[in-house]
């Protein structure tokens, strides 16, 4: 029997409903703006779609033009419910959306346990929404895929990176981080912080991002090595947060969208 991650936040974070879900993304994604800039990596926001779900198409809306060339994509998240020291991948065959199974590299997953910071840990998975949030985007942009899903505990962007560069050299291999920015801060503050963590992701900065500033600060600083080493650029597409998407201005999150190039 195949074994499958169910899905945790249908309905909640993202509708449950299929149409209603193609409705949504197709929206965001039309309403995204062009960039010239072709993504070798990306880091997108994971919040409610009604919060996050335009900063993220941002992001998303650039694959389009390089869709057939992505057979792979490595997702790394934060742990927002279960502790964890290091990496963990889990023994899904298949993670579920209301738009159907996205399929599970266990091959390129089962090699990554050479490193001793990976290991398998399927309640660090289970109810973790960082990554179920991204794949109805991957699911309506990219042609036809295969996951490799990654929850990032506590970990070193040294750890990290070792794990993102052997990822690095497969072919058709694009590399995602989710990660929010500053949380429940007021408009004003939260746009100071974030101006910051953005200025430190377009330097390649890790060491100026704190965990204050970005709830995905280890996998966040764990892509900003591995740009460093592989000389790519950061980009912004988006900087927002829940006060401009939502309303309430008192008590925010903050969003950003990144392409490395």
């Amino acid at each position: 029997m195949t074994h499958r991650r169910e899905p945790a936040v249908a309905g909640l974070f993202y509708p449950l409903d299929a149409e209603e879900l193609r409705y949504e993304l197709d929206r965001f994604l039309s309403l995204a703006p062009d960039s010239p800039l072709t993504p070798k990596a990306m880091i997108v926001p994971h919040a409610g779609y009604a919060y996050s779900g335009a900063i993220a198409a941002s992001a998303y809306a650039q694959l389009a033009k390089i869709a057939p060339q992505i057979t792979q994509v490595a997702l790394f998240g934060p742990s927002h419910r279960v502790p964890l020291r290091g990496l963990a991948i889990c023994n899904a065959e298949q993670f579920l959306t209301p738009l159907g199974p996205v399929g599970v590299d266990l091959a390129r997953c089962q090699q990554l346990m050479q490193f001793p910071q990976v290991s398998i840990m399927d309640e660090a998975h289970a109810q973790e929404h960082s990554l179920e949030v991204q794949l109805p985007f991957l699911q309506t942009v990219l042609k036809d895929f295969k996951l490799i899903p990654i929850v990032v505990g506590d970990a070193s962007a040294e750890q990290v990176c070792e794990v993102m560069e052997y990822l690095w050299q497969q072919p058709g291999m694009l590399i995602i981080v989710s990660s929010d920015l500053s949380h429940y801060h007021d408009y004003h503050t939260a746009q100071q912080l974030d101006q910051q963590t953005t200025d430190a992701i377009e330097h390649l900065r890790p060491d100026q991002i704190g965990y204050e500033q970005a709830c995905g600060r280890n996998p966040v600083n764990g892509l900003l090595l591995l740009a460093q080493h592989q000389h790519l650029q950061a980009s912004t597409l988006d900087l927002r947060n829940s006060g401009d998407t939502s309303g309430a201005r008192d008590r925010v999150v903050g969003y950003g969208a990144y392409v490395f190039h």
